[in-house]
């Protein structure tokens, strides 16, 4: 590596490395990952570009403050393993991280490199060590201190705040509304997770396609948990089979809440009912985890649509639109009220889903889903928009022209308009919700009740993965220090 005086030289020429995509035509037909991910050589040339700032504003962009220099420092060495220890003394969630997180928003958004050309692939970087576990060493734990704490919710928000705790001494048990079983007691913690599904992960299985995040990959990081002690109750539905004042009377100490936000948007337009006319988190989950995408062998039925319309701009509407053409969809379009340069999703997923076929149809607002004569949705007519002022958030508004209607030949239409706050967050325990239903919480996130704390979608709204990573490791800091100082 290039050294002056003892100090490293970025290469200040080289471009940034290219992602390692599978080509567009064959990935679009299967589920297979769309990127492959950095080889050694592809990783050691990125990391030579970093510039090792003094101030590096990469990490004030990094919801849980990694040490991005350190890190690529080490990937320079080729001390992989110590590298992946440094990101994991922030992050539980490396693999994850590197492949769905909004970089250009966050991390690499601060790079100082961007100013002028492209930025650093700090999430390449990160994946690539997140899918090395074997190198990383055992976690540091602290002695059991004899507190135990709920964390209701296997998501990112959930996961985070539970391996949190379990390094700081505390038995966890994470409560999961689906299902498989876990808790391995390694490290000498007994820690519970209680998930409502039957396997850990939260959205990040149920929410996201195969070929964003593996399950495989969110499965190892679910193991490595419950290596550290971390146990998981699958199919506990906490607010129906339990509520808090029934946890603080089989002696936990503290509860944190991260149940997400998954009640959908309606958007409240005639024939929304009709058949073939799903939901965004519905048709992802019956693809995702009921594996509808091999029916009979899985006998969970979806349409698998030949001109299939999904409504929305973000990251949920592209993983919509980009399963509907892997499930066969001949024309799969993106409709948007507003123009592409509007559009709230990575800008990565927009690339992938264009190089793989999908349409994008900006400056359009459902009006009314057609019934065809086999009772379901065979249309939908479209209202034409152009933009006018700017609204509250910074963006201008969509406007309808007067008599621009068009009709859109559709077998399945998808919503993906966004989501609002889980109904039972209010069921759980008697804390104040805010008038949208989502739990009020400090920024801490301690709610009205001093033993109950909250985080994720369920307090802010439906955010990234990264984010809700932040407030379950602010709440396990905060829990830590109530609990014992």
């Amino acid at each position: 590596m290039p050294q002056v005086n003892g100090r490293f030289v970025p290469d200040m020429k080289s471009p940034r490395t290219p992602d390692n995509e599978e080509p567009a035509a064959e990935r679009a037909c299967d589920f297979r990952p769309v990127d492959k991910g950095f080889t050694k050589e592809m990783a050691l040339a990125e990391a030579e570009r970093c510039m090792d700032c003094k101030k590096p504003f990469c990490v004030d962009g990094c919801p849980v403050n990694i040490n991005i220099p350190k890190f690529i420092e080490k990937i320079r060495e080729e001390k992989f393993g110590e590298a992946l220890d440094i990101i994991r003394e922030d992050s539980m969630l490396p693999a994850i991280c590197g492949r769905v997180c909004p970089q250009e928003n966050q991390c690499e958004g601060k790079c100082i490199r961007g100013k002028k050309g492209d930025p650093v692939a700090i999430g390449q970087l990160e994946r690539f060590l997140g899918d090395q576990p074997e190198l990383a060493s055992k976690p540091k734990m602290a002695p059991k201190n004899g507190k135990k704490v709920a964390v209701v919710g296997s998501g990112p928000s959930g996961i985070t705040c539970a391996g949190e705790l379990a390094r700081n001494g505390f038995d966890v048990t994470v409560f999961e509304a689906l299902h498989l079983a876990g808790g391995v007691l390694v490290y000498g913690f007994d820690v519970t997770v209680f998930e409502a599904f039957f396997t850990g992960g939260g959205v990040l299985v149920y929410g996201i396609p195969e070929f964003r995040l593996p399950k495989a990959v969110v499965k190892r990081e679910i193991d490595g948990l419950e290596e550290m002690g971390v146990k998981f109750e699958y199919n506990s539905v906490v607010g129906r089979i339990t509520d808090a004042d029934e946890l603080f009377a089989e002696g936990y100490d503290a509860i944190y809440i991260a149940t997400g936000a998954g009640l959908p948007k309606f958007l409240n337009v005639p024939g929304e009912n009709l058949p073939n006319v799903f939901f965004a988190n519905e048709y992802l989950t019956r693809v995702n985890l009921m594996k509808a995408n091999r029916f009979p062998e899985y006998d969970t039925p979806t349409k698998h649509g030949k001109n299939v319309v999904v409504f929305g701009g973000g990251n949920v509407a592209m993983d919509a639109v980009r399963t509907a053409k892997r499930l066969g969809a001949e024309r799969a379009i993106i409709a948007y009220r507003r123009t592409e340069d509007e559009m709230p999703a990575r800008r990565a997923e927009l690339h992938h889903a264009k190089a793989e076929g999908v349409e994008v149809m900006p400056l359009v607002a459902p009006l009314e889903f057609v019934k065809g004569e086999d009772g379901a949705v065979c249309a939908v007519r479209v209202q034409k928009m152009e933009l006018g002022e700017p609204d509250a958030s910074g963006r201008r508004r969509p406007v309808p022209i007067e008599g621009a209607v068009e009709e859109i030949p559709c077998d399945v239409a998808i919503s993906a308009i966004g989501t609002n706050a889980n109904p039972f967050a209010k069921m759980i325990g008697d804390i104040k919700l805010n008038k949208w239903g989502y739990i009020i919480a400090d920024e801490d996130g301690r709610t009205s009740d001093p033993r109950i704390w909250a985080g994720g979608d369920i307090v802010t709204g439906a955010a990234t993965v990264i984010l809700a990573m932040g407030a379950g490791k602010t709440a396990a800091a905060s829990i830590t220090k109530a609990l014992v100082g």
